[in-house]
């Protein structure tokens, strides 16, 4: 069921690529409804907000107090329709929602690379690092570039998390560093659109010229728990999808020891089901050094039983952190900055530092 509201906006907050965030004014339906609440906007999808619209709002987030994604969200601008916008692309994502987008795919055929995309059918051996959390991303970067700052990284977005890409200021912040953004799936708004995570890593490597991509889901992780019941057993999927394009998989380790769970401590629970039980290729899993030693004792015990497919690679940590405190946009997982979780963000930055010298 979905939360519905009206509410004026009041004020124009932000922007970001695709995004822009207002303050809305929510017409009270019961005495626990909020008066005021932060608002998301895609543009694209809705029209642009102006101070004094009249908005459709689902309220659903807001009134579950998410973190990530406790907006409410504006589904249309009911007084003031955006014109409509004839052009190429006939591949819908986000499919028979509401807001069901036409988007111009990379392979389809009107597109300007149809060629270069059919010309070929795999990724000649181009490093993949992959990992179930979007917090990943720029840590991940940051350690490519350290040792190869010359090199082409796309990010390859599976849908996961968030669809539109638009809503990660992560991405915004990284636009200048990136050689793009493919958003593959049900996911949309990226630099090119792909339909699933195979043609999005062929697009990396074949359109974006990438030297390495980065696979990640976008914000927003689903969990419940469970063994199988979270959104990152993708990345057992993605190390699949890269064998299967002829790329070379890097498995980012999800390390943490600030983690209250005890299923995310140590190596969580998503990486070792997802390549230890979902991954029925083989990946390197770079581990970084200099880790606390009772930590580095757990990590080793649980990777043991993954040492049969997997090829576990310790990668010297050095210049890493300094590295990723140069990084354009701030590092944040779960709440926890780069020193909070020292051990997560290193984890990460290793898997960059060793996909880079896989290009060497």
């Amino acid at each position: 069921m979905l939360r519905w509201r009206y509410g004026t906006v009041t004020e124009i907050r932000g922007t970001w690529r695709g995004s822009c965030e207002v303050l809305v004014d929510i017409e009270a339906r019961d005495p626990q409804d909020r008066s005021s609440a932060k608002a998301l906007a895609y543009p694209e999808l809705v029209g642009t907000p102006r101070v004094g619209d009249r908005v459709l709002l689902n309220c659903n987030a807001l009134a579950k107090g998410l973190g990530t994604g406790g907006y409410a969200l504006v589904v249309a601008l009911p007084d003031r329709l955006p014109e409509d916008v004839d052009g190429p692309g006939h591949i819908v994502k986000a499919r028979y929602t509401p807001q069901q987008t036409m988007r111009l795919a990379v392979d389809e055929e009107d597109s300007p690379h149809r060629e270069t995309m059919t010309a070929v059918d795999d990724v000649a051996g181009m490093p993949v690092v992959v990992h179930d959390l979007h917090s990943a991303l720029p840590a991940i970067l940051a350690g490519i570039l350290l040792d190869r700052p010359d090199a082409r990284v796309a990010y390859v977005m599976t849908d996961g998390g968030a669809l539109p890409a638009w809503f990660s200021r992560t991405l915004d912040g990284l636009s200048g560093t990136l050689a793009g953004t493919v958003t593959t799936g049900q996911t949309f708004g990226g630099d090119l659109e792909a339909t699933n995570v195979h043609t999005g890593l062929l697009a990396a490597r074949q359109v974006l010229r990438a030297d390495i991509a980065i696979v990640t889901q976008g914000p927003g992780n689903l969990g419940t728990g469970t063994t199988w019941g979270f959104s990152g057993t993708a990345c057992g999927d993605a190390v699949n999808a890269t064998a299967a394009m002829g790329g070379r998989a890097v498995g980012a380790l999800r390390i943490s020891d600030a983690d209250a769970r005890d299923r995310h401590v140590g190596v969580s629970h998503h990486s070792l089901t997802a390549y230890g039980r979902v991954a029925l290729a083989a990946a390197d899993l770079p581990v970084p050094t200099g880790l606390a030693p009772e930590l580095a004792a757990r990590v080793s015990e649980q990777l043991e039983p993954l040492r049969s497919r997997h090829r576990v690679v310790p990668v010297d940590a050095e210049g890493l952190v300094e590295a990723m405190r140069r990084s354009p946009v701030r590092l944040s997982t779960m709440g926890r900055g780069l020193d909070a979780d020292l051990a997560y963000f290193l984890a990460c930055a290793a898997a960059g530092r060793h996909a880079a010298g896989l290009t060497a």
